[in-house]
């Protein structure tokens, strides 16, 4: 987990090793200081000997100056190193999401991977910055300070000595402790984006019913689960200061008691003392900051766990070796087909699915909720592969396909039509980035899109805004379908994708489509009779087995299932608008 979280540091290597280089370096002139003071304060300073303090202050100052140097290199370096792998980490969980197929992306919540892809990294580079400066720091700092204390002399350096058993025995107890607790917050930040995403994306339909008060409180209760973590964490590391501070004060008492005995003694200078109190505070300190090596090592080892479980997941659709990279036509067959979404399920979705559809039909899907007509055509273009049995499109198993090729070759209008911020230009180049303006006006023609867009005062220059909420429903389903258009596919999968469309412009935009597209093979799963009744063949779904498939009028005579739909959407005189359609 840890050595492939790692592999992302990548070209910061270079960085990652000049950082606790440096750090070493800045303890080594820093461990000197204390030692070229004791010996200004002896040999110069009480034996009035002004030469020896000009000179070992001089060297004194250069000292100060490397130290200086290199702690600014390694803050530096370490900068440079932990943000270059945080964003090397962020990238590589993006592409490797990009590969995801619908199955993959299953197992994560949208705000389980944002809070991956921020939170987690954020902790995570903070971490590391700290791995290569402190805890390279700290432990060479105490072993050069208790190196020096104990050359100047070992009786009081072993007060030292105990303390530093103590404080890790300690230290030790309150990381345990804590490291539980930790490891239940961050997927409470899970909860906390989930409740601001439902929020801000829905917050019309939040408003429409007068829900603030409820969201707020939704919001508040996430938040106060975190506070309460949290709370409960740092109620285990608090104590770790007031102890360190007592025992840095215990030995300072304990020092000077001992050594200014032994001074009277003459067997400590006072210069020694000065030192060995200075080499009191670098051992202490460099606990302090072990102490807070481990309870940041504490809080990242959950994200780490997190980011590793994106990075390790394996797309389970891949392309083949030596793919097929062209669909000869749209013709499409389902053979034997059994569908689950978890392999676990011992129920599939789909059962047994027999259809066979030639290039250039147009066919209609119709069937209660919950029937699978979406797991039906997600099967065509590998957004999800079957569990059982085969599909080929063109004569060829979709398996067999370069993904890419496939995908553009089947072309899905899905349920929840997302336009991205944006000009409708930009949007519709989603479906053909080469396409020239008049392409996409031609295809915006077929989906009866370019009477409104026309309409705009910036035309196909106007800005979408995020979600595509400056336009209308309709408005939107129909740019979606022209930016499937513009891939020119040899299949076109529209997925309810008229359901905010008027009849009359739904009728339109299928005549264009038998008019326009008399080679591509289309798949229009409809709530509405009017929508799917001129349909070369209609299939009926009906908890995941084909009930019925053929003609309006062979199922009006043969499938009880589609005689009731029809019967009624038409009882009370059909949608408002069909005669018009007509």
């Amino acid at each position: 987990m840890l050595k492939r979280v790692l592999q992302e540091v990548k070209e910061y290597k270079t960085a990652s090793i000049l950082t606790p280089a440096c750090m070493i370096l800045e303890v080594m002139f820093e461990t000197l200081i204390p030692y070229l003071m004791a010996s200004i304060i002896d040999k110069g300073i009480e034996q009035g000997d002004m030469s020896h303090v000009m000179k070992i202050g001089g060297l004194m100052l250069v000292v100060a100056v490397c130290s200086l140097l290199t702690g600014i290199g390694g803050g530096a370096f370490g900068s440079k190193a932990s943000a270059g792998f945080a964003k090397n980490l962020r990238e590589s969980m993006y592409n490797n999401i990009q590969t995801f197929s619908f199955k993959n992306i299953d197992k994560f919540s949208t705000a389980g991977l944002v809070t991956r892809l921020t939170t987690d990294v954020n902790n995570v580079q903070n971490a590391y910055q700290m791995c290569l400066r402190m805890a390279m720091r700290a432990p060479f700092s105490l072993i050069c300070a208790l190196f020096m204390a104990f050359y100047i002399n070992a009786r009081v350096a072993s007060i030292y000595l105990v303390a530093v058993i103590l404080l890790g025995i300690v230290l030790a107890i309150i990381i345990k402790r804590a490291t539980k607790t930790f490891r239940e917050a961050f997927p409470k930040y899970d909860v906390l984006n989930e409740s601001v995403q439902e929020n801000v994306s829905a917050i019309r339909v939040v408003k429409a019913y007068v829900r603030e008060e409820h969201e707020i409180k939704k919001f508040k209760s996430a938040s106060n689960g975190i506070y309460e973590i949290f709370k409960k964490a740092e109620n285990n590391v608090v104590i770790n200061a007031p102890i360190m501070s007592f025992t840095v004060y215990s030995c300072i008492i304990l020092i000077s008691w001992v050594g200014a005995k032994m001074i009277v003694g003459g067997s400590l200078t006072t210069g020694e003392l000065t030192s060995l109190l200075a080499y009191c505070m670098n051992i202490l300190m460099s606990l302090m900051m072990l102490s807070m090596v481990f309870v940041m090592l504490t809080m990242s080892a959950a994200s780490v766990e997190r980011i590793a479980e994106v990075l390790n997941e394996e797309a389970d659709i891949v392309n083949p070796e030596d793919p097929v990279t062209k669909i000869s036509d749209g013709s499409i067959v389902f053979d034997h087909v059994n569908f689950s979404y978890k392999a676990e399920n011992t129920e599939p979705v789909l059962k047994d699915v027999n259809i066979s559809i030639k290039s250039g039909e147009t066919i209609g899907i119709m069937g209660g909720t919950g029937s699978a007509k979406t797991s039906l055509v997600n099967l065509i273009s590998r957004l999800y592969d079957v569990t059982e049995g085969s599909i080929t499109v063109g004569g060829v198993d979709v398996r067999k396909y370069d993904l890419e090729v496939l995908r553009n070759g089947v072309s899905v209008v899905l349920q929840n039509n997302v336009l991205f911020s944006g000009t409708i230009l930009d949007n519709l180049r989603w479906g053909n980035k080469e396409a020239t303006k008049e392409q996409c006006v031609e295809a915006c023609k077929l989906a009866c899109a370019d009477e409104f867009i026309s309409s705009f005062p910036d035309g196909y220059d106007t800005q979408i805004s995020q979600g595509g909420t400056n336009v209308s429903g309709g408005q939107k389903q129909r740019l979606c379908i022209a930016r499937a258009l513009l891939k020119q596919p040899k299949v076109l999968i529209l997925d309810d994708s008229t359901s905010a469309v008027d009849t009359a412009t739904d009728a339109r935009i299928k005549s264009a489509f038998r008019q326009y597209l008399p080679d591509t093979t289309k798949l229009i799963i409809a709530q509405r009779v009017s929508s799917v009744k001129d349909a070369d063949r209609i299939i009926v779904m009906e908890e995941g087995v084909v009930a019925g498939f053929g003609t309006h009028d062979e199922l009006m005579a043969t499938n009880e299932i589609y005689r009731e739909i029809y019967e009624t959407q038409t009882s009370g005189g059909g949608d408002f608008d069909e005669k018009e359609a007509m």
